[in-house]
């Protein structure tokens, strides 16, 4: 609309606003507001139209909390960061802005990124558009939030445990979780970082599957400052439905997963099955799946010990000491993990590699896996006591909340590439979304069939009440 002169740069981000101002205050998404500067930028972009700045000249958007943005506060949710204000734009930003976006706020997160809820001390709990009294997910969840309710036009999020996927899948949009690397994380930071944390990424959430390809376009290519390499990704491995070999993967016995989405998962391989495609409800990698998550809990505890303070890591060693050795809960072998030997470290890591083998194996049988991308629908809202010990209802029993890492885990733990499309509804009309999982940079591939079935599945469909 903009290119096409149907509406001015300010008018757009004036409508975005406008519903921020109006609809927020019943979801706590949008955190952090920079509408003056971000109408200045929208001015300057309506004077220019005639030779746009690039693919997003004049998108009005926000980014996750997490993500530094000159100017404006980056403390994760942690209170003694709160009047932490960032002296630069993190890279992913710096790109987002040079295509033309006009960034206008940040979205909110659990504290340190760590829950698939996002409240915190500094700026409160956001809600889900589809019900106020459950979480968006997190911890990209006012990001996932403030899209469905229209309050954005594309966001920027990050994923290590599921923080992009989650909350895509809670919320009814779509997002990606790239293949780690391929974005630089630089500026993704509270005060400043280097290096790229084990398993960690940026991407896109949107709207749509034709947005997160153009998001990634722009923010997949190394940091320049420290290479001038260029990374060009393989095409899409098919165009349409009646190409793709597609493998089910809808359950996994010792994980329970609520019957709603391996229901509707089963029936969208039906579906697939009946446009042509080759389709698997037993293909599977050669690994134990149990083995994959766990060596996923080690090398994740790995980075978050890497953040803990001391004091946190010996509340996790002495809880690590009351265990019993054959107590292989999701929560014990993460209290075992918090600190690990550097050897003890590098023998996961090898563990990975092998797995990532067994996974570049399967995937020359197959286009793309779908799976689940976590156990349930958007969770209600739960604060109370410590998040080891929370529990959530599936399927008539209480499993522990820190074991729904299992299917962001086993696929975040190789570094493979995967988009969060919508599935349909479950329980409660509330959304689901499916994990549409690929091979190492075949990022064009995931989001391709994200797109496929995006037109000929399940679109994004807004949350009602919200007009």
């Amino acid at each position: 609309m903009v290119r096409d002169r149907e509406i001015g740069c300010v008018e757009l981000l004036d409508h975005f606003i406008a519903r921020v101002e109006r609809l927020d205050p019943h979801l706590n998404a949008v955190v952090v507001r920079d509408f003056d500067r971000a109408r200045d930028t929208a001015r300057r972009l309506d004077r220019k139209r005639r030779r746009a700045d690039g693919p997003l000249h004049g998108v009005p958007m926000t980014v996750k909390e997490s993500f530094r943005v000159a100017g404006l506060p980056s403390c994760w949710g942690f209170p003694e960061y709160r009047d932490n204000i960032a002296t630069d734009d993190a890279l992913a930003v710096q790109r987002l802005r040079a295509a033309g976006a006009v960034i206008f706020g940040k979205t909110n997160v659990p504290r340190a990124l760590g829950d698939w809820q996002s409240y915190n001390e500094v700026y409160g709990t956001t809600n889900n558009p589809w019900d106020v009294a459950r979480t968006p997910g997190g911890s990209s969840g006012g990001a996932a939030a403030a899209l469905a309710a229209g309050l954005t036009g594309l966001e920027c999020g990050s994923d290590i445990g599921g923080s992009i996927r989650q909350p895509a899948h809670a919320c009814g949009v779509f997002g990606h979780k790239p293949t780690w690397g391929l974005c630089p994380t630089y500026g993704h930071a509270i005060i400043s970082n280097a290096g790229m944390a084990d398993i960690s990424c940026i991407g896109p959430l949107a709207r749509s599957a034709g947005d997160l390809a153009l998001a990634l376009d722009l923010l997949g290519h190394p940091d320049e400052t420290e290479t001038a390499l260029r990374i060009k990704l393989p095409p899409p491995r098919s165009k349409k439905l009646q190409d793709l070999r597609v493998a089910i993967w809808a359950e996994q016995p010792g994980h329970a997963t609520d019957r709603a989405i391996t229901a509707r998962l089963e029936e969208l391989g039906r579906f697939l099955d009946r446009a042509g495609a080759k389709v698997s409800t037993s293909a599977r990698p050669g690994f134990d799946a149990t083995d994959a998550f766990h060596v996923y809990l080690r090398l994740l505890c790995a980075v978050l010990g890497s953040r803990a303070t001391d004091e946190e890591l010996k509340s996790w060693a002495e809880r690590a000491e009351k265990l019993e050795a054959e107590d292989v809960r999701s929560s014990s072998v993460m209290s075992r993990s918090m600190a690990p030997r550097h050897r003890d470290w590098l023998a996961a890591n090898e563990q990975r590699h092998r797995m990532r083998r067994a996974w570049g194996a399967f995937f020359r049988d197959w286009d793309v896996l779908l799976c689940p991308v976590i156990d349930t629908p958007a969770l209600p809202h739960m604060h109370d006591g410590e998040m080891q010990d929370w529990r959530v209802p599936i399927n008539g029993e209480e499993v522990l909340y820190n074991d729904q890492l299992f299917w962001p885990g086993i696929i975040g733990a190789f570094h493979l590439p995967a988009t969060t499309a919508p599935l349909g509804r479950g329980a409660g009309g509330l959304p689901i979304g499916v994990q549409i999982v690929g091979p190492l940079y075949g990022d064009r591939t995931t989001i391709r069939v994200a797109r496929l079935l995006e037109r000929e599945w399940q679109a994004f469909s807004p949350p009602p009440g919200w007009e």
